[in-house]
């Protein structure tokens, strides 16, 4: 028999402070482009919708985030708390980064996420839209500052 998992905290139910917690810990993450590091914050068998791809397991999303920052490079990411309820949390994101040649994109998202009792992601449904922009039009330049609080604006 193996033992569980330590709780990763905050644990479910989230009040507002929690579920802020979650996504700034949720950001920092992906924003370390590190693919074990992500996918540690989710159940072994996480199910993932990201667009119109759909991924099960620390595997597999190794491998996907794996491909996506080999694919979206200097990739850096602001998420925002949208709403959250018991063990739900839905957040609005955007990240800028550019492709092989050079051209510079916004993405812009909605994720929707489920947590297990001990405070693991259990399923993930991301939406997301790229808007290709000029490299001087952008604002996200790596991961946010303890300071910076600033919402993220819709365009």
């Amino acid at each position: 028999m193996t033992d569980a998992p330590a709780p990763r905290p905050p644990v479910p139910p989230f009040d507002e402070a929690t579920a802020r917690q979650k996504v700034q810990a949720a950001e920092d993450a992906w924003n370390s482009r590190d693919p074990r590091r992500v996918a540690g914050a989710y159940t072994p068998d996480s199910q993932w919708r990201n667009r119109s791809e759909f991924v099960t397991g620390h595997d597999e999303i190794v491998a996907f985030l794996t491909a996506k920052w080999e694919r979206e490079l200097d990739y850096a990411l602001r998420k925002s708390l949208w709403a959250f309820s018991g063990n739900h949390i839905a957040v609005r994101f955007q990240y800028e980064w550019h492709d092989a040649d050079g051209q510079w994109w916004r993405s812009h998202g909605n994720e929707n996420w489920e947590f297990d009792e001990r405070g693991y992601m259990n399923r993930r449904e991301a939406s997301i839209n790229d808007v290709p922009i000029d490299e001087a039009d952008r604002r996200i330049f790596g991961p946010r500052s303890p300071e910076d609080t600033t919402d993220i604006p819709l365009r």
